[in-house]
């Protein structure tokens, strides 16, 4: 493990002693209401949070910028942050996450602020849940489950809407527990009724063994029924791979701008929101490189730092855009605080999605986003940390046309010029060459409709019988 400059690494496994001793409270999170009448408030309320994180690597900043993308996070599901909280440890405590003293001075924190709920930043295990909950007595929730509560929000589609369903029960399943006797109790044959005669009442099951056999069985159906939406959407990408029309899918951390990208080059004109996860099912657009040939290109979700095991397998399918495409726009927020673990972060999630196809990624061009959000320099630094980057801002329009310039370079054309007469009753053949091709003119002739295009090789092979002499 490295340390940056700033920061000390720790002897013989201690860590500093003051930052031990407390925890540090992190400025600037909160999202309370100001100036709002009492009732206006009653309206209003949301869910008041505090959040808790455990710095165990990195320096101050780090851990200090990984609670404040919490905030955004909670804010995103529609929370209120009431107050950010770091603990200094070389490693989460098993029992509680953040230890039994740290623990009582949350539940101080809780009461103080009037809390209903603590987040927790990294993903707890079931007896941490358990066990900080009755610490602090009010919900616990982990990073985790605050992002599948997002996708949940979010999702529109029924695709969508069932990949979030079977993450947010492949989370629970482990989870799930009960208090007192009302998870415990037993029904025997016949649900242990009276009238069932001796020899038919038994132990049966508990109600928390009913409760998992559900999920499992609503998993099942899910996952049969995603199985069916993938056959949809390969039906579709196979169809675009006949085409020979190059595709490329947009990928990088969530809100770096994918969407409005996306709008830039194609005119798509899809939802843009200046909020976390607000694009969750792929969308596909036309577009053209610089020298008129056609392109699809795709939105794609995006990622997150300790994006949960369990969406990344729910996506599946819609990751598998990532795999097909022939080139991959890496999207980077410029004006973030540490893009460039952001670009790690996303590597990281793709390198997992292509492992499993034993195939190599599809090349890489990074874009650097915002640039007229972005600081001098902060700019300069990562033109020097990302010397083979593109520099664009999506909103005002600066650098695209030198994007799509390295877009066309990257994506090699197998284009083929023709000069074609096609008779007027295959219209249908005209229709491809416009749709498929580019087309630079087109006459019409007693014998057909000649047309001069660049099109894929494969309808230049068909269109060979129709080969214009002159």
């Amino acid at each position: 493990m490295t340390y940056p400059e700033n920061s000390v690494a720790p002897s013989t496994g201690e860590l500093a002693l003051e930052d031990r001793a407390s925890l540090r409270r992190v400025a600037g999170l909160s999202t309370e209401l100001a100036d709002v009448s009492e009732v206006e408030y009653r309206q209003l309320r949301l869910e008041r949070v505090v959040l808790v994180g455990v710095w165990t690597e990195g320096s101050a900043a780090d851990a200090e910028a990984s609670l404040a993308e919490l905030a955004a996070l909670a804010e995103t599901a529609g929370s209120e942050v009431l107050e950010g909280l770091i603990q200094r440890r070389d490693k989460p405590d098993p029992s509680t996450y953040i230890g039994s003293g740290k623990a009582a001075e949350l539940r101080e924190v809780v009461l103080a602020t009037g809390a209903d709920t603590v987040i927790c930043d990294g993903e707890l295990s079931p007896a941490q849940l358990n066990a900080l909950e009755k610490a602090v007595k009010v919900k616990v929730i982990d990073r985790t489950a605050l992002i599948l509560d997002i996708f949940a929000q979010h999702a529109t589609s029924r695709e969508g809407k069932a990949q979030v369903s079977l993450a947010q029960m492949e989370y629970m399943l482990p989870r799930l527990r009960g208090w007192g006797e009302s998870m415990s109790r037993q029904a025997g044959g016949r649900a242990g009724g009276a009238g069932g005669g001796v020899g038919t009442r038994g132990p049966g099951e508990t109600k928390i063994e009913t409760d998992r056999r559900r999920i499992r069985e609503r998993m099942a159906k899910l996952r049969r029924e995603i199985r069916d939406m993938k056959k949809i959407r390969d039906t579709q990408r196979g169809s675009r791979r006949r085409s020979e029309i190059p595709s490329v899918a947009i990928v990088g951390y969530t809100n770096a701008g994918k969407s409005s990208l996306l709008n830039a080059l194609t005119g798509a004109g899809v939802l843009v929101e200046n909020a976390l996860f607000a694009t969750l099912e792929p969308t596909t657009r036309r577009g053209e490189f610089e020298d008129g040939r056609p392109f699809v290109l795709t939105d794609t979700v995006g990622f997150v730092r300790h994006l949960p095991t369990q969406l990344v397998e729910a996506f599946r399918s819609t990751l598998e855009e990532v795999v097909d495409a022939d080139l991959l726009i890496h999207v980077v927020d410029g004006s973030d605080v540490n893009p460039l673990a952001q670009i790690n972060a996303v590597r990281t999630v793709i390198n997992e999605v292509v492992a499993e196809y034993d195939i190599a990624p599809p090349p890489e061009l990074l874009v650097v986003n915002k640039i007229d959000a972005a600081t001098g320099v902060g700019l300069a630094q990562l033109r020097r940390a990302l010397p083979d980057a593109v520099f664009v801002s999506a909103r005002t329009g600066d650098g695209l046309d030198k994007l799509r310039s390295r877009m066309g370079e990257l994506v090699e054309s197998t284009d083929a010029t023709v000069d074609v007469t096609i008779p007027y009753d295959r219209g249908d053949l005209v229709a491809r060459v416009h749709t498929d091709g580019h087309v630079d003119a087109t006459e019409h002739t007693d014998a057909g409709t000649r047309i001069k295009a660049r099109v894929p090789a494969p309808l230049a092979a068909t269109l060979r019988e129709y080969a214009t002499f002159a």
